[in-house]
């Protein structure tokens, strides 16, 4: 885990391609303030129908196929849409984005594998946990731990108070992939500081998919082929993969890597919702609790962010 201030995004990042400079991070500008927080409310609704869909296509492409054709096919519309400049990035900004890529190869992996294996709502439940984990370690203030308590009271509510039930291999995949998402969102804000647009995100894309491409024709092979597959397969690249990480990657060159990750905890309330409308999972009493607590939680730190920006405003214009 990184010091707090590797995990905040930099105010001094550099300019888009239109020479716009980026709003500073963590201050929040006029009406517009809670843009950011928008962008990153749209990647989790995202993330988590695209994820409900995958489930949907594992028995007719496995799991490990699944996240091979949503990187492959992610990697392909970044790059015709990003076109990133290949020449001119130091050896550092390389290794920022071979980095970012493995992180985020390994994050869908785990994930896919813990999905297979127990319910989209108790495995994104326990993915959270490691936004969580770097909210806690990453803030710099007090009261940023008692909304990620309230966030963390959330997240184990909703998993019914344990998780003793489920498949124990698909626990520690689902673990495994929230530590690879803590890691993504530091590796996302250093991306985003030392590449233009997605630029940074397209070539990490491209790196995820070759490593995973093997995987995937290893336990797929033709299938992968299917056009049903294929089509689906696009569907789950582009609701899980190219919308999300495009918004999240944009809305952390303006958030605090703190804030973000107790935005993260909304993730298994968006992830039962999918669930309900794609994959019929009710939500019980508990579970609804559960989701409000969570989304308490990420609205006292929207606030907290807002608050802290309009009184660094204050103390200037004084």
């Amino acid at each position: 885990m990184t010091t707090p201030s590797a995990a905040t995004p930099s105010t001094t990042a550099g300019t888009g391609r239109r020479g716009h400079a980026p709003t500073p991070a963590g201050v929040p500008r006029g009406r517009g303030s809670l843009g950011p927080v928008g962008l990153v409310l749209a990647g989790g609704i995202s993330v988590q129908f695209g994820g409900a869909l995958a489930v949907t296509l594992m028995p007719r492409a496995g799991a490990l196929g699944v996240v091979a054709l949503r990187l492959l096919v992610a990697a392909l519309v970044l790059m015709v849409l990003c076109r990133p400049r290949l020449r001119g990035h130091s050896r550092t900004d390389w290794g920022t984005v071979v980095v970012f890529g493995i992180t985020m190869a390994a994050m869908n992996g785990l994930f896919y594998q813990s999905v297979a294996r127990i319910p989209l709502g108790p495995a994104v439940t326990l993915e959270v946990l490691g936004p969580l984990a770097l909210s806690v370690l990453a803030s710099r203030r007090a009261v940023n731990l008692v909304w990620a308590g309230l966030a963390l009271a959330g997240v184990f509510l909703l998993g019914g108070g344990g998780f003793s039930s489920l498949d124990p291999l698909g626990v520690v995949f689902a673990l495994g992939a929230g530590a690879m998402w803590a890691a993504y969102i530091v590796f996302s804000a250093r991306t985003g500081r030392r590449f233009p647009q997605a630029d940074g995100l397209a070539l990490a894309m491209v790196v995820a998919a070759v490593l995973f491409l093997p995987l995937g024709i290893a336990e797929s092979g033709t299938k992968l082929l299917d056009p049903t597959v294929l089509a689906l397969g696009a569907a789950v690249a582009v609701l899980s993969s190219v919308l999300p990480y495009t918004l999240e990657l944009l809305a952390l060159r303006r958030l605090p890597a703190s804030t973000f990750a107790v935005l993260m905890s909304l993730e298994p309330a968006l992830a039962a919702a999918a669930g309900f409308l794609i994959l019929d999972q009710a939500l019980s009493t508990a579970e609804a609790a559960a989701i409000a607590l969570v989304i308490a939680a990420s609205m006292g730190a929207v606030r907290t962010q807002v608050g802290r920006g309009r009184v660094k405003r204050a103390g200037t214009v004084s």
